[in-house]
This record gives structure tokens, sequence and C-alpha cells, in this order.
């Protein structure tokens, strides 16, 4: 520790022994930087802030995430490699050997990128990076132009598509309106036949009104067949009772006539004269009675003959009347048959109308399903439009802006500099001339 202080005490020593070595030459080296600074042209610091071209992409998740056309960080390397500078000496007839510098970086955690050059002359390096951005635009907004040609051709793709579905349904919607005409022809159809059902029910019900008349009308035949019998009973017993009576009255005139052909073989007297003729007029009154007989006998065979033609005709007629209560009975079987043909094409015909609504309904799902994906190319298509709103070109997002101060000469910094190096070199010299004395100083206390 001693040893250091002796150390340092010789450095300080020898520091202030050696001072006007140090303090004038940095003096005159300080004096000599300002006089230089002050005589060197200003440079101004021009720069700006761009956005490069970007677009939105949606990712697996569904969520949409910014992409920019080329890295921000590959467009200043471009631009620190000089890839423009000869472009933009051309547009501007600059010469391409004094070419300014550019400054580029991509700025921390974001995506712009700043331009950075220093110039004497403010508006020609406002014009260089114009220019440079004006370059860098177009290079940029060309692969912006590919993605909303694609975006466009895309969404004329999907709309095209939207079309030749809505077209698809529209035939869909037509196949269904001739369906349901088909419907409707089938209904009315059923609606004819059903018509047709009644007017064969109407049809049964007038014939078995018809037999329900037949029917009234048997059984007044039946009536009347069973009046006509009792009638011709009746009138078999009065031919029998009139027969016995005329039995009896041609067996009284038969025993008159005996009585009457004995007087007359007797010839009698006056007296029995008055009994015959008595007798002759009873056999007369016999004979009219028995007239009278005969002739309701003949009436009463008249009216037998009558009542049996009367019963025959009635019997017949039942006949007939059973015949054509068959045939009406055959007629209903019939139209019952005919009905259930009729009920049998409507039932074939409502599964015909069944198969029709089915295919309606298929028809329906393939238009629902056809509406699903014009839904989902609409979503897409609005999903293009929303991309494609998202699309940014590139732009500048500060444009180019000098530095309020010119950046260089800086004349502090220089004095400043020159001062502490002067200080440091003339030190070192001190030292150095120091370390000299020394050395005479040994060699010379050797050569004695």
């Amino acid at each position: 520790m001693d040893e250091n202080e002796i150390d340092l005490m010789d450095y300080l020593n020898v520091i202030w022994k050696r001072k006007w070595l140090i303090i004038i030459p940095a003096f005159f080296l300080v004096v000599a930087a300002a006089l230089y600074s002050f005589r060197l042209p200003k440079v101004w610091e021009v720069d700006a802030i761009m956005l490069p071209s970007k677009f939105f992409v949606q990712t697996e998740q569904g969520q949409f995430a910014e992409v920019v056309v080329t890295d921000p960080k590959q467009i200043a390397g471009q631009i620190n490699q000089e890839s423009y500078n000869n472009l933009i000496a051309a547009e501007l007839n600059l010469d391409a050997r004094k070419f300014p510098n550019f400054k580029a970086e991509n700025l921390q955690d974001t995506k712009l990128v700043r331009i950075a050059l220093r110039d004497t002359d403010v508006a020609k390096a406002k014009s260089i990076l114009f220019s440079l951005f004006n370059h860098l635009k177009i290079d940029l907004d060309k692969k912006i132009d590919v993605e909303m040609k694609g975006i466009d051709t895309e969404i004329t793709l999907k709309g095209n598509e939207i079309k030749e579905n809505e077209i698809g349904i529209k035939d869909f919607e037509n196949q269904i309106e001739l369906k349901k005409l088909q419907i409707n022809d089938k209904e009315n159809a059923i609606k004819t036949k059903e018509n047709e059902i009644k007017k064969r029910n109407n049809d049964i019900k007038s014939k078995e009104l018809e037999i329900q008349s037949k029917e009234i009308e048997k059984e007044r035949l039946n009536k009347e067949i069973e009046t006509d019998q009792n009638k011709l009973k009746i009138s078999e017993d009065r031919v029998k009772s009139i027969l016995e009576e005329m039995k009896s009255v041609k067996a009284r005139i038969d025993e008159i006539d005996e009585q009457l052909k004995k007087a007359l073989a007797e010839k009698k007297q006056e007296g029995d004269a008055v009994s015959l003729l008595l007798y002759s007029n009873e056999v007369q009154q016999n004979l009219r009675y028995y007239n009278t007989l005969d002739e309701k006998l003949s009436t009463e065979k008249i009216t037998q003959e009558n009542l049996r033609l009367s019963i025959r005709d009635n019997q017949q007629q039942l006949l007939q009347i059973d015949t054509q209560i068959n045939q009406i009975h055959t007629t209903i079987d019939s139209i019952k048959a005919e009905i259930d043909n009729i009920l049998t094409e409507i039932a074939v015909v409502k599964t015909e109308i069944q198969k029709i609504g089915n295919e309606i309904n298929t028809v329906k799902n393939e238009i629902e399903k056809i509406k699903n994906v014009i839904n989902k190319l609409q979503t897409e298509i609005t999903r293009l439009g929303d991309r494609k709103a998202r699309i940014d070109y590139a732009q500048l997002v500060k444009e180019p802006t000098s530095s309020l101060y010119p950046v260089s000469p800086s004349k502090i910094k220089n004095v400043l500099i020159a001062g502490v190096l002067g200080v440091f070199v003339f030190t070192i010299l001190a030292f150095f001339l120091e370390y000299l004395k020394k050395q005479k100083a040994i060699n010379a206390k050797s050569s004695k």
C-alpha cells in the first residue's frame, strides 16, 4: 500500500511538474477543433417512417392475423445494402458516387421501418426519401395487387358459384311447382272419384229405395193374393152352398114333378086340378129359384176364375218383383264393386301423392343444402371482402422530416473530444519525457 501511494504521488508530481506541457498544447488543440468545427458545413438528419404493405389472414383458430408482404428487417437490409441508390440517383440526376448513406432499421416490436440519411441539403434529402419510398411502394404493392386480384378472382368465382346454385334452386323450385300441380291434378282426380263414389252411393240408396218399394209392392201383392185366396175360399164355400141348395131345389122339383105326373095319370077331379095348378106354380117357382141359383153359381164361378187369374197375376208379379229385386241386388253389388275399385284407385292416387310429397320434401332438402352452400359462399365472400378491406398498401406513417438542429458538426462534442484527447496524449507525452529523464540519470550513474 505504501508503494502504491508512493507511485500515485510520483504520477501526480510528474503531472504537476509538466502541467504546462499538458495544458497549453491541449488548449491549442481545443481551439483548433473549435475553429475546424465552425468551418465545417452543417449536416441535417432527415428521417421517415413507413409501414410496409400488409394484409390479414385467418388462422386455423378462426382469428385474423396481420401479415406484412415483406419482413421489415428485410426491407431495412435492402435499403442499407444500397439496393435502390442507383435508381434514385438516375431519377433525381444525382452523382451515385456522392450518394448519401441510408440508415434503415425495423423499430422494435413493430412492423415499422425507420429510414434516415444525413445531408447538408434538406430538400434533396427529402426528395431522396420520397423517391426511395415510391420505389419501395411499387415493389411492395405489386404483391398486394396480386393478392387483391386473387381475392377479386376468388370473389368472382364464388359469386358465379352462388349464381349457379341460385339457378339450381330455381330449377328445384320449378320442379316443386310441377309436382304441386301434379298433386293438385291427383287431388282433383280424387275429388272426382269421391264424387263418383257419392254418385254410386246415391245410386245404391236409390236402388235400396227401389228394393224397399218392391218389397212394399210384394207385401201389397201378398196381401192381395191372401185376400183373393180368402175370397176364393169364400166363393168356393158359396158355390158349395149354392150347389147343395140347387140339389135340394132340384130334388124338390123332381118330387113335385113326380107328384104332378101321378096326378095327371090318375085324372082326378076338379079339386085336384087346383092342386095340380098349385104344384105347377111351385115347380115354376122352384125352377125360377133354381135358375137364380144357377146364375149365382155362374157368377161365383166367374168370380172364382177372376180371383184365380188375379192370384196368378199377382204371383207372376211377385216372381217378376223377386227377379227385379235380385237384379237390383246384383246391380248394387256391381256398384259396390265399382266403389271398391274407385277406393283402390283413390288409395293408389293417395300413395302417388304421398310419393310426390316425399319427392317435394327431398327437393326442399336439396334446396336447403344449396341455401346452406350459398350462405357459406356469401360468408366466404364477406370474409374475403373484409380481408380485402383490411389490405393496406405501403404508406408513410411519418413523412420525411428534418431534425430541429443540425446533427453535424457537433462543436461542443468536438471541443470536448479534442480537449480530452489533448490532455490524454500530452499527459502520456509528459510521462514519457519523465521516463526518458530518469533513464538518462540512471545511465549517468552507471557510467561513473
